[in-house]
C-alpha cells in the first residue's frame, strides 16, 4: 500500500485553520475572563442567549458530558445568568434559558469578541460568503 502523502497546499491550509481556531479560542477565553466567566461558561451562556433548551442538547452541542453541563449551568445559575424552568412541551423536562441579565452579558460577551470580526472586515462581502460556503461544504 503506497504511502498517503498530503500535497504542500492541504498542509498549509490544515495550518492555517489550525492557526485561525487556536487564536479564536485564546480570544474567546480572554473575553469571557473580562466577564468573570470560563471559556465552558460563556459558551454555555452563548447557547442559551438563543434559546433555552435541554442538557442533553448543550452537551451534544458543545459535545461534552451531560454532568459537565450540570455543573457549568448550576454556577451560572448562582449568578442569575441562567434559569432552569420546565419545558412547556414535557413538563418532566427541565430546560435552562438565559436570564434578563444573562441575555445582557451574552451580548456583551458576543460585542467584546473581536477577533472575527477585525480581519473579516479586511473582505469584501463577496469574498465573506465564499469563504462562508467553503466552511459550510467542509463541515458537510
Amino acid at each position: 500500500m503506497p504511502s498517503r502523502r498530503t500535497d504542500p497546499l492541504t498542509l498549509e491550509v490544515v495550518e492555517l485553520i489550525g492557526t485561525v481556531v487556536a487564536r479564536y479560542h485564546e480570544e474567546y477565553e480572554h473575553a469571557a475572563a473580562t466577564h468573570q466567566l470560563t471559556g465552558a461558561q460563556a459558551r454555555v451562556l452563548g447557547l442559551l442567549s438563543l434559546e433555552p433548551m435541554p442538557m442533553r442538547r448543550i452537551a451534544q452541542k458543545l459535545k461534552c458530558e451531560p454532568s459537565n453541563v450540570t455543573g457549568i449551568v448550576d454556577r451560572l445559575e448562582s449568578r442569575g445568568l441562567v434559569e432552569r424552568r420546565p419545558d412547556p412541551a414535557d413538563r418532566r423536562v427541565k430546560l435552562a434559558a438565559a436570564t434578563e441579565d444573562g441575555l445582557r452579558t451574552g451580548d456583551r460577551l458576543r460585542e467584546s469578541l473581536d477577533f472575527a470580526r477585525e480581519p473579516l472586515a479586511g473582505l469584501s462581502t463577496a469574498e465573506r460568503a465564499v469563504l462562508r460556503d467553503l466552511l459550510k461544504r467542509m463541515l458537510g
